[in-house]
């Protein structure tokens, strides 16, 4: 690195929610632990899904809708990369970027929030009847509704504080968030929960781990991306995006799946609901962590030969 880039500021491109820039920060400070000696500045960039909070996702084109405008931001120039929730990531790779760095993964279920002064429950089957269940993904309804049909599942829009408050407001009985959300703002502890685990539910692709990128020409960036990345999380999620891609999908159709990781070996486990959670179709393959790519195409076949492709294209809003 010479010592003009040194110098220069290495710009990281944001949604302003206080989840996304607590995510900015992370991977600053990885940055700094690591080789750059470059100052480092945080852009805050206004998605298309910050300023719509009342439409549902899928109205108003649910792919991308987090991670468009902080892409743009590091195509003309504003910022040097940008940084993902890696779930809300397309797989379908933005022309003249690169993914170049997938640190180590954060916590990987979905849990259940209660309204403050809950008695805690010890799973679904303890929800009152017809209780009115606040998410925004489909993944996360299906699933549910897969468990107790009398659920009302209902759309809920807004950063997780703006979630809570509705929750304690009385909106609803409970939320379905992501784990990761709710340990990286600190806020888990603070409320009554109920983890969501497989079999009953499967994470989406790439939960809990970030995704970063700069622009493909750019080797410099690249290269410290790459001093960052935790390799374990990158073979996982290879594997879950290879999943996803090759089953033609968008990161809010109904599918979840399992990376576990044993010394170099890795298993990935998926399933594919249909929309009102009572048709399920799973599958699983396992290998080593080269052949990361292999495994999500493998698992992937195994799901379409079973029927999968049907559930996807009738619930093909994403």
């Amino acid at each position: 690195m010479n010592q003009t880039s040194q110098q220069r500021p290495l710009r990281i491109a944001t949604r302003a929610s206080r989840l996304a820039l607590w995510q900015a920060h992370y991977i600053a400070d990885l940055l700094k632990k690591h080789s750059s000696k470059r100052p480092i500045e945080i852009v805050h960039i206004t998605s298309e899904g910050d300023r719509n909070l009342t439409s549902p996702l899928s109205e108003f084109g649910g792919v991308g809708v987090f991670t468009r405008e902080v892409q743009k931001a590091v195509l003309d120039g504003r910022a040097d990369l940008a940084v993902h929730s890696l779930k809300d990531l397309p797989t379908e790779q933005a022309a003249g970027l690169q993914l170049a760095g997938i640190p180590e993964r954060g916590p990987l279920y979905d849990v259940l929030i209660f309204p403050q002064d809950s008695e805690p429950l010890n799973g679904v089957s303890e929800l009152p009847p017809n209780a009115r269940i606040g998410t925004g993904s489909l993944r996360r309804r299906v699933q549910l509704l897969n468990q107790r049909t009398d659920l009302q599942m209902q759309e809920v829009r807004g950063n997780v504080e703006t979630r809570l408050k509705k929750l304690d407001a009385g909106e609803y009985d409970a939320l379905c968030l992501a784990e990761a959300g709710m340990v990286r703002l600190e806020l888990l502890d603070q409320r009554v929960s109920l983890l969501l685990t497989p079999p009953e539910v499967y994470p989406a692709v790439g939960q809990g781990a970030l995704g970063i990128e700069c622009r493909e020409d750019d080797e410099e960036t690249g290269l410290l991306l790459n001093e960052i990345s935790h390799q374990p999380t990158k073979a996982a999620t290879t594997a879950e995006r290879s999943l996803l891609s090759f089953l033609r999908a968008g990161c809010h159709a109904p599918i979840g799946c399992l990376s576990q990781l044993e010394e170099d070996q890795l298993q990935l486990e998926a399933v594919v609901l249909s929309g009102d959670g009572q048709e399920r179709i799973t599958a699983s393959a396992s290998g080593s962590l080269a052949d990361a790519r292999k495994i999500g195409v493998d698992t992937a076949k195994k799901l379409l030969d079973s029927g999968a492709g049907r559930l996807i294209s009738n619930n093909d809003d994403s």
